[in-house]
């Protein structure tokens, strides 16, 4: 007679895992990609084949009992240990092609990125590219991801790279509503309308600024997302900071202040340490640091990525 551990397959072990993080079974469901119904089945017929219960059935939903949380504890580890498994492999990897996941936000792949990518993409045929984005940081040691770019300050220390180049901001408005450039009086810039990110962004120094200097009743528009700041201030809701390498394409608008280096962010190309030496991420890696030091300018709001007029610093105003 076979003992119950026996029929305990890692696809059991991964349901109860999601049921625990999830403590419903329709959000179980939609975390690992089956119905409601498959769900409850199968959860009913493990604890049958183990002869004992593995979560209570609450109107707050399932919680783990003792033995519920011991699988989803070795549920957790043998995924750590798989994903370990899996990273080693691809590193030792001799042909760089298949499939590279690659982390990074919207605003960088619609207004910088893209090009790049497909660059690659023709130069590696054999390479394809499953592109993630999102603000938040992926698990790279869970091969969420295998390459992240991201502008930050404070890169994971869990993950190597490189920085290869910073982002600049600068204050814009309107070509349209500042014919002259900025206006020579800096307090008048502290008395327009304002856009921005949102509070929720306070760790960056351009929101910080607008919160200590800018009366809250002057910023009209704000954004979650780097994204749309720049078409708000193209539309006229406002001025706001922006990324110069976003900023500097379009002729609409105009600096009403020269970038400080203090609101300038790091932009880095980061991999897991069991990665770097596999071909296509170190390919990719490679191809990526050549083709964005060629923008370093415009990424870091230089002469070359845009003619200047004087202007004066924010801080000043």
């Amino acid at each position: 007679m076979p003992t119950p551990t026996s029929s305990v397959a890692w696809d059991d072990f991964r349901l109860i895992k999601a049921i625990a993080e999830a403590r419903s079974l329709p959000a179980a469901a939609e975390l690992i990609g089956l119905n409601h119904s498959t769900v409850f089945r199968r959860l009913g017929q493990i604890e049958e084949n183990l002869g004992t219960r593995l979560f209570e059935r609450h109107r707050s939903g399932y919680v783990p009992t003792p033995a519920g949380e011991e699988m989803a504890a070795l549920a957790e580890r043998l995924e750590t240990d798989i994903a370990g498994f899996t990273r080693r492999l691809a590193g030792r990897e001799i042909l760089p092609a298949g499939e590279l996941r690659v982390t990074t936000n919207d605003s960088l792949l619609v207004e910088l990125l893209t090009p790049l990518f497909a660059a690659f993409m023709k130069q590696c045929p054999d390479i394809k590219l499953d592109v993630l984005l999102g603000n938040q940081a992926l698990n790279l040691s869970k091969r969420d991801a295998d390459v992240a770019i991201r502008a930050t300050d404070n890169p994971p220390e869990n993950l190597v790279g490189r920085r290869v180049a910073q982002i600049g901001w600068a204050l814009y408005g309107r070509a349209i509503d500042f014919p002259n450039g900025a206006p020579a009086n800096p307090s008048e810039l502290t008395q327009q309308r304002w856009i921005s990110l949102g509070d929720q962004f306070s760790n960056f120094k351009v929101v910080q600024y607008r919160q200590k200097h800018i009366p809250a009743d002057q910023t009209v528009y704000k954004l979650n997302t780097v994204l749309g700041l720049a078409e708000a201030v193209e539309a006229g809701i406002g001025i706001g900071f922006l990324p110069c390498f976003i900023a500097d394409k379009r002729p609409a608008l105009v600096r009403l202040a020269l970038p400080q280096i203090g609101y300038a962010a790091d932009l880095w190309l980061l991999t897991h340490p069991d990665l770097r030496h596999s071909p296509r991420v170190r390919l990719f890696l490679d191809f990526m640091a050549q083709e964005l030091a060629k923008l370093r300018p415009l990424m870091e709001g230089g002469p070359a990525g845009r003619e200047d007029t004087e202007a004066p610093s924010p801080a000043e105003a």
